[in-house]
């Protein structure tokens, strides 16, 4: 490890900046890359010491620069829905042409069967990294704990968490989980070529459940109001979310309901070497923050 070079792709996002703390602890900044899409990323990081590349997913000519010489990268999955399987291509393409000998993806929890329509894109790059043959290891994240605290405020303004997902168990852990799992997949001695994680929380719980302990640790009472998914999706487009982002949290909360985001393989906990974050800690940050 000691000579090997590491590219992050998506560094600049959530995911990105904790994936990169984590290899800083053990790796010095000359080994690690990343590939981000805007000036004022580049500047930051650059002034970390790390190696930075601007490019985009999309344009395939920005890419090459990035992979070059990189022996591990990991692929985070582009944000931009409906064009992900291009884009993700166009990053596998790269990562083959540069020789990686490993590529590390950010898929989706049981993503060749879940219900949610976040998979098929998923599922489309994990078959792109098989045909292209590109060496790789698939971590299939599981929903993050955010995902539900970010609803917080609103929740204690109105004193009702709205939501679509029944009695479903949701078997989240923390970004953070999430991101040590990535650092220990790109820094492993061990082969991880051909493994696929499914990565979830070691615990579950139901939105009522979420509800409660909320209620529990504000000290107001939250309720949870389950909603039709039409409703539901009519709802947050009515506080000002975009129709599509609007359509894909109703949609996931309705394969919620069908047991999408439930896992107890504990296969995260046992990766990262601990215990997954529960979600009565995130809570607690939450209303911290």
């Amino acid at each position: 490890m000691s000579s090997s070079r590491f590219l992050v792709t998506g560094a600049s996002g959530q995911l990105g900046r904790l994936v990169l703390d984590g290899l800083l602890k053990s790796l010095p900044p000359a080994q690690i890359g990343v590939l981000v899409r805007s000036d004022k990323a580049a500047a930051e990081f650059a002034a970390r010491g790390l190696h930075v590349h601007i490019g985009d997913y999309g344009r395939p000519e920005t890419l090459a620069a990035a992979f070059a010489g990189v022996d591990r990268a990991l692929l985070i999955s582009s944000s931009e829905i409906g064009q992900r399987a291009t884009q993700h291509r166009n990053a596998i393409e790269a990562a083959r042409a540069a020789g990686v000998s490993l590529l590390a993806y950010t898929s989706l929890l049981h993503a060749d069967r879940s219900p949610l329509g976040l998979a098929k894109e998923h599922l489309q790059t994990e078959i792109a990294l098989r045909e292209l043959g590109v060496p790789h290891v698939v971590l299939r994240n599981g929903w993050y704990s955010e995902n539900y605290t970010a609803s917080i405020p609103a929740a204690l303004a109105h004193g009702a968490l709205l939501g679509s997902a029944g009695d479903g168990r949701i078997a989240s852990a923390a970004r953070a989980d999430y991101a040590d799992a990535a650092v220990r997949v790109l820094t492993a001695e061990q082969p991880q070529a051909g493994h696929i994680y499914e990565l979830a929380g070691d615990e579950s719980y139901s939105l009522a459940e979420f509800a409660a302990e909320l209620s529990r640790q504000s000290g107001k009472a939250v309720a949870y109001r389950d909603l039709p998914q039409a409703e539901y999706q009519a709802a947050l487009i009515a506080v000002g979310l975009p129709e599509p982002f609007a359509a894909l949290l109703a949609d996931s909360d309705a394969g919620a309901a069908k047991g999408a985001l439930f896992d107890e393989s504990h296969a995260l906990s046992r990766l990262i070497g601990r215990p997954t974050t529960p979600i009565a800690t995130t809570i607690a940050a939450a209303l911290k923050a």
